[in-house]
């Protein structure tokens, strides 16, 4: 009885290998295999480019594939093909890995990203002649399969070289001293890894997890926990001027430390006054609260989907996981009420497929509102011009109109943002409207000479704050329309730059609107009349979503109290009378 066994690749006998040689065939192919496991982005665009650097990974495969071929003695066709298989699937998972950040500005995200390559490829296509697509279909063949043959062939012949005895030792104790500098890794205390590249595995973990949870949806429901109530009918926000427009700000980097630190609270005191007066002299009423945030200093998104979606998003991957699901959120909530929902996002540069979870009726990008100003600095529309175009394309009332669309505004703020430079000076609203954008070279050069304080930039944080509260308190008093609700949400504190040790993940909520009935709800919820904050926070910031659904949704009160203009007790917030001009 024969026994046959499966067929080999070729390859030379042990005993014919001598060190040199030996050495010339796995260095040619390991470094083959490290590098198209180590290749970086070159910017700007889809290319690649080498990097000397060492994959981990494959120094660990190159380990398992030796204990492979000392116990079987040699790698079959069968197994060289599906190792040249999976390897291409890291090939091409690498090529993700560096190219995604390159062109969309975050790391990979493969629910989103596959199914927005599909709409790319489709768009591309379409432009494209017959010719051409067939041309590109084949190069991307012929590109696939030589690729596929070089990375079988550098396999085989790593396999081959490892069938050498004398050279096992070696190859152990590398990948040995390798490992137990990786593992010796201490963040900011010792850099053991500076010669690997990024390793793929946390990526693949990650991704894999993710896709599990999306089209697992009862593994959705465990993760996020339950969304509240999305229903009610928003009649909170019908008075006798009809439905209110709704704005709201996610004012960049603006923390509770604006008002917990002494100096800091001092330093910014006139200009919430002056936010106080136009809010009293345009004949609306504030209330505020603070709750803490999900995050700290950055991460801007994970407090907009939070606060949207009345859902916990402090962990990112919860945040990939809700931008994936079917939750409901305040932006679909408006527009199944007849609401003409916008999201107003200047800082945003790249596209977003991910904002499809949102279903805003208008996405207005960077690129998409249509500002012709010059550039201030990498945050290029300054907020008071946002403001504007959002108002002459959105919010103006338009007496022609048969009827007017209520608005649900989301609008991210970019001003603010670190490094807090450069700031744009504060402009008469009409010349923002002129075709040239209003600002001029010079306000740029002027705004990009101020002092830059990297190391200590409290100076800079605090003429942000100021400009916000300018325009705001201009834009309240010149030319917002009516009804109108406007929500002030700080997303996240200033960086411990500002902060310092110990600081609170606190952030401000103003509530600002012209029914005084609306905002005394909110005062049962712990919020207080003015600008100034109270000092315990009302929770998280999901626990905010409620409350605010409860005021759009809420039937007014049979008798309210009289809500004063602006909060009693704190002089940035008495009601006086009109504004300075000038302002």
């Amino acid at each position: 009885m024969s026994h046959a066994h499966p067929p080999a690749e070729p390859s030379a006998s042990p005993g014919r290998f001598s060190a040199l040689p030996w050495l010339l065939r796995f260095g040619l192919a390991f470094g083959v295999l490290n590098t198209l496991l180590t290749f970086e982005n070159r910017w700007p665009g889809f290319g690649v480019l080498y990097m000397p650097r060492l994959s981990f990974e494959l120094c660990i495969g190159a380990a398992m594939l030796m204990t492979w071929v000392s116990w079987r003695g040699r790698l079959s066709a069968a197994a060289t093909t599906w190792l040249s298989a999976g390897f291409m699937v890291l090939v091409a998972v690498r090529y993700a890995f560096v190219t995604v950040p390159a062109v969309l500005g975050r790391p990979v995200n493969v629910y989103w990203d596959g199914r927005h390559a599909g709409e790319l490829l489709r768009v591309a296509s379409e432009s494209m002649s017959t010719g051409q697509l067939a041309a590109g279909l084949g190069a991307t063949v012929v590109g696939v399969c030589l690729l596929g043959w070089i990375v079988r062939s550098a396999i085989r012949t790593l396999a081959v070289s490892l069938t050498w005895p004398p050279g096992r030792p070696w190859v152990l104790g590398s990948v040995a001293a390798l490992s137990t500098s990786f593992v010796a890794y201490v963040p900011d205390v010792r850099d053991t890894r500076w010669f690997f590249s990024l390793p793929l595995t946390p990526t693949i973990v990650n991704q894999s997890r993710l896709l599990t949870q999306v089209w697992l949806p009862e593994r959705v429901e465990a993760a996020l926990g339950p969304s509240p109530a999305f229903d009610g009918d928003l009649s909170g926000l019908k008075g006798p001027l009809g439905q209110a427009d709704v704005v709201l700000i996610f004012a960049e980097s603006y923390g509770a430390i604006a008002f917990d630190q002494p100096d800091l609270s001092a330093a910014l005191a006139p200009a919430r006054t002056e936010l106080a007066q136009a809010i009293a002299f345009s004949g609306r009423h504030v209330v505020s609260a603070r709750v803490s945030a999900p995050t700290f200093g950055g991460s801007s998104w994970l407090s907009h989907a939070t606060l949207l979606s009345g859902v916990n998003s402090a962990d990112h991957a919860d945040h990939h996981l809700l931008l994936a699901s079917q939750r409901p959120t305040l932006v679909s909530h408006f527009a199944r009420h007849g609401y003409r929902t916008v999201g107003w996002m200047p800082g945003l540069k790249r596209p977003w497929p991910e904002g499809a979870f949102y279903g805003f009726d208008r996405l207005a990008d960077d690129a998409g509102m249509g500002y012709r100003g010059p550039d201030f600095g990498y945050w290029r529309i300054p907020d008071q011009a946002a403001m504007v175009l959002l108002h002459e394309q959105e919010l103006r009332f338009d007496a022609e109109a048969s009827e007017h669309q209520p608005r649900l505004v989301v609008f991210p703020t970019t001003t603010t943002h670190a490094p807090f430079h450069p700031i744009a000076p504060l402009m008469d609203w009409s010349k923002l409207t002129a075709a040239d954008g209003g600002y001029q070279n010079e306000d740029v050069r002027i705004a990009l000479a101020t002092s830059l304080a990297s190391q200590r930039p409290a100076p800079n944080y605090l003429a942000s704050m100021r400009y916000q509260y300018g325009w705001m308190a201009s834009y309240l008093k010149d030319m917002a329309p009516r009804p109108l609700v406007w929500v002030i949400v700080g997303d996240h504190q200033p960086p411990a730059l500002v902060t310092g040790k110990g600081a609170t993940w606190d952030v401000p909520v103003h509530v600002i609107a012209d029914d005084p009935a609306l905002v005394q709800r909110l005062l049962a919820d712990g919020f207080i009349p003015g600008l100034d904050l109270p000092a315990a926070a009302l929770g998280p910031m999901e626990a905010l979503t409620p409350v605010l659904l409860k005021l759009f949704d809420g039937a007014p009160p049979e008798h309210v109290e009289p809500v004063p203009n602006v909060a009693a007790g704190s002089p940035a917030d008495r009601s006086v009378g009109p504004l300075p001009s000038g302002t």
